[in-house]
Order: C-alpha cells, then structure tokens, then sequence
C-alpha cells in the first residue's frame, strides 16, 4: 500500500493531502541516480587504489620490474661509457702516441647525428615512460657510435703496427762494416777538410777505414737502386731505398754483391770495400738521406752498439779532421 503524506494548511485549518508530479519524481529519481553513480565511481577509485584486482596487481609489479630494469640498463650504459672512454683516452694518449699517429678529433669521437626525429616511431606510439626508454635508447645508440669509431681506429692502429715493425727492420741501425774489420772511424758528419782540393767541404756522411776487400753489409731492409762504376767523384756505388723515406749510399767499393733491383736485408753482405773515385786511402764512404736530405750517419748507429761505445763514437764523429774522399 503506497505511503500518503498530508500537511496543515493554515488557510482552511485542514489537513490537505501532499500530491507529487511527475517532474518532481522524475527530478528526485534524476537527483538520487546522481548521487549513487558519484558514490559508485568513489568506491571504485578507493577500491583500486586500495584493493587492486589480481590482474591489476600483475600489471603493477610488471611496470615495476620495467621500470628497475630499464635503470639497471641506463647504469651499465653508463658503466659502458666510462669503459669507452678509458679505451679512447689510452687510444689517443698511448697507442697513437707509439706509432706517432694523430689522436681522432673530438668531434668524430662524439658521433652525433641528430635528436628525437631519430625515434620518431617510439614517440608515435605514446609510450608510458617516453621519456625515460627514449633517453636509454638515446645513450646506446650513442655508445654503440662511439665503439664502433674505436673498433676502427684499432684496424688502423693494426696497420700502423705492421708498418712500424716492417719500419723498424727497413731503416738504418747498424755500422755498414763489423767492427772487427774496422781499422778506424776516420771521419765524421760535418765540415772537413778534402783531402785533395785541400778546402773544407761539407762532408755529407761517415768514413770507414778498412782494408780493401773487407765487407760491406747492408744497414737496413730495402731494395738497391743504384750499382753505379765511376772514376770520380764517389767511384763505385750502391745505393739502398729503404722505404720510409730512407736512403742509403755505399761508395769508394772495390766489389758489388748485388744488383740493381735486389731486395737486401739488414746485415746482409753487399760488397767490398775499396778505393775508386775520389780517395786517397782504402774506406767506405756512408750516407744516411731521409726525405731527400742527408743526415748525421751516426744518429743510426744504435743496433749493434753498447751505450759506452756509442758516445764514444760520437765524440770520435765530432772531431773536426780530414775526410779520406769525396
């Protein structure tokens, strides 16, 4: 039976019977809907904040596990980063400072090559942790620039080494005539007195003073390029091209071991010593050219002498006498 409500109406002094309309109950009905849907939509965010469902609860820890081992990845890049950059310090201040190479500029060291368009594809997508996943995303990309830069420069450091032992057994290091043929050192890189124009001269190289026949060896790898038979000036000749810039002149010979075109090796024998040309005694004349200029022989005399013996020999070069020939 529907409840009836009544009320005191002071005008007639009777009690009157309430009526509703149907606006009424509709807006009441309207109000009270309103009212359960915002306690609803309360009890549901209070509920999931504070009693997740099982798939809910998953999800969370799943975010979280991303998220720790997306930080764990940006730790060991940077563990990475500061392993590279040890390798490119010891690259540009060790390796390449052996094998007298110049250090790889910085700017190539970077490797940039441009900013976010480069993941346009993980931006499109509205990820969660944009900004985090690009950022890692961003360091590996850049570390694995920087690698393979290095990776480059050690197949340039490989080649270098090759050549520097190949280097290293081609330019000159030894004395052109053993020592135990070797009468005396009789003249020395410099200004000396000719022995027939009786003026001093620039004297271009060394002279050794040995009987003639005694061998000559080659002081370094190389290739001859020269076996020349003359009268004058330096008389008979060889001459060695050692690569690198380096050249090597044998003269005054009385005998040739070798020919023109013949690769040689250090220490290998060449020829006898003699006195063709311009000589007014038994020796070899030796020279030392280095990018087309001629230099100090003596400063190549360190292969087959001890310290005490080469500042002795030194001080012998230094001495200003009379050169025995051109």
């Amino acid at each position: 039976m529907a409840k009836i409500s009544y009320y005191y109406d002071t005008e007639t002094c009777r009690y009157e019977r309430v009526k509703t309309s149907k606006v009424d109950v509709l807006l009441n009905g309207l109000g009270l809907l309103s009212v359960c849907i915002l306690f609803g939509f309360i009890i549901s965010i209070v509920k999931s904040q504070y009693f997740p469902s099982q798939k809910e609860k998953q999800l969370q820890k799943e975010n979280t596990d991303l998220l720790y081992s997306v930080s764990l990845l940006n730790k060991e890049v940077d563990n990475l980063k500061t392993v590279a950059s040890t390798l490119q310090e010891r690259d540009d201040n060790v390796y390449r400072v052996v094998f007298e190479a110049e250090p790889i500029p910085e700017q190539i060291r970077m490797a940039g090559i441009g900013g976010r368009e480069r993941y346009k594809d993980l931006i499109d997508k509205n990820l969660t942790h944009e900004d985090l996943i690009l950022e890692t995303m961003s360091k590996i990309d850049l570390l694995k620039r920087q690698m393979y830069i290095q990776t480059k420069s050690y197949d340039q450091l490989f080649e270098l080494a090759f050549n520097k032992k190949e280097m290293l057994a081609s330019i000159p290091a030894i004395r052109p005539i053993s020592d135990k043929n070797l009468k005396r050192f009789a003249s020395g890189y410099g200004t000396r007195m000719h022995p027939i124009l009786k003026v001093k001269k620039m004297h271009a190289g060394c002279d050794f003073s040995a009987p003639v026949g005694t061998p000559i060896y080659a002081t370094g790898d190389g290739k001859v390029v020269t076996t020349n038979r003359n009268l004058g000036g330096y008389g008979n000749e060889i001459e060695i091209n050692h690569g690198f810039g380096y050249v090597t002149k044998y003269a005054h010979m009385s005998k040739f071991d070798v020919r023109k075109g013949q690769v040689v090796k250090r220490g290998q024998k060449i020829g006898e010593v003699g006195n063709t040309g311009l000589s007014v005694a038994p020796h070899l004349h030796y020279e030392v050219i280095h990018n087309g200029n001629k230099t100090n022989p003596t400063n190549y005399f360190h292969g087959d002498l001890t310290p005490e013996e080469y500042e002795i020999l030194l001080i012998k070069a230094s001495e200003e006498n009379q050169s025995l020939g051109q």
